[in-house]
């Protein structure tokens, strides 16, 4: 990525959406669980829906990156940590493909198809990709989130039947809208992932190709994938905890993202922006390093085959 030092050919912005998508299918399907106990973390202590306990805050029920899986296992079953897998493998497949897979053809679009981008192309590159990803894959993301933050208490009624009943029923109980809700802020927590992740990424490896002994192979990918996992987390986590708090809220539970943040601030302190910080950045950190490894691989792997197939044509 961000690169493609070591091949003659340069793979194609198909090759590019495909294998993008396809690997962080692969990352989500191994970091899901702590996604979903970061999801868990960053709602508990919101106040109650309107009409539920009396408005008040319930006690803490989760302590911990693995405290919460624990809990969660033990009173809801394994399968809980994967609540919400099918939509989370539907948004990667919308999501990553636009954000990670098209962010090389819209940087070389600002630079007029220049290799050599500065930090403001970079950046408006990924603010154009992260922002067209979640006007694209917003419904998903709502599904995913409010089926991770839903309690599986045994006998007790759940809120969605399955993936297809969430989509029709908050089309049908909130409307089209509905599907769409939190998009102000998830695109502000996307534009800031994307900059902060691709950026942070392609500075990082070409720092390494440049400065050190290190070529674009595997331990390369590593480092930066886990360094941009880091300053993404950090960064990206205040505007991510409004963003699930909203996306998660009943309807009239909040007038917009940003009395979530107000609401946050004055029942639970400033520190509330940062719940679920540990999981969040266990679960970027690997996700990072797995989808950007897996999609360097598979770069590799589709273009080789692109390259057999022309050859016997």
């Amino acid at each position: 990525m961000v690169g493609f030092r070591n091949a003659e050919v340069p793979p194609t912005a198909a090759v590019k959406f495909v294998g993008a998508g396809a690997a962080a299918c692969i990352a989500d399907l191994l970091t899901f669980p702590l996604d979903t106990a970061k999801v868990r973390l960053q709602v508990q202590g919101e106040a109650c829906i309107p009409g539920a306990m009396g408005g008040k805050a319930p006690a803490v029920k989760y302590r911990g990156v693995f405290g919460t899986i624990i809990t969660m296992v033990r009173t809801e079953g394994l399968l809980s940590l994967y609540s919400g897998l099918a939509a989370g493998l539907q948004r990667q497949m919308s999501f990553a493909s636009v954000r990670i897979g098209l962010y090389d053809s819209v940087k070389h679009f600002y630079t007029k198809g220049s290799d050599h981008a500065g930090i403001g192309s970079r950046l408006l590159a990924g603010c154009t990709t992260g922002g067209l990803a979640v006007a694209i894959a917003q419904p998903t993301d709502v599904v995913k989130v409010r089926f991770q933050a839903q309690a599986r208490s045994k006998g007790g009624t759940r809120r969605y039947c399955g993936t297809i009943d969430a989509y029709k029923t908050i089309a049908k109980e909130e409307g089209m809208r509905g599907l769409w809700k939190g998009m102000s802020p998830n695109i502000a927590r996307n534009a800031i992932v994307n900059c902060t992740e691709l950026v942070t990424y392609d500075f990082i490896k070409d720092f390494l190709l440049m400065s050190t002994p290190m070529s674009d192979n595997l331990p390369c990918h590593f480092v930066s994938a886990f360094g941009a996992g880091l300053c993404t987390t950090v960064i990206a986590s205040p505007v991510d905890v409004v963003k699930t708090r909203y996306v998660n809220s009943a309807p009239g539970q909040y007038s917009g993202a940003l009395s979530c943040a107000g609401a946050m601030i004055t029942n639970e302190g400033p520190l509330a922006f940062y719940k679920g910080f540990m999981p969040s950045f266990l679960r970027l950190g690997s996700w990072n390093v797995v989808m950007f490894v897996t999609y360097e691989q598979l770069k590799r792997a589709l273009m080789a085959a692109n390259h057999s197939c022309t050859t016997l044509l």
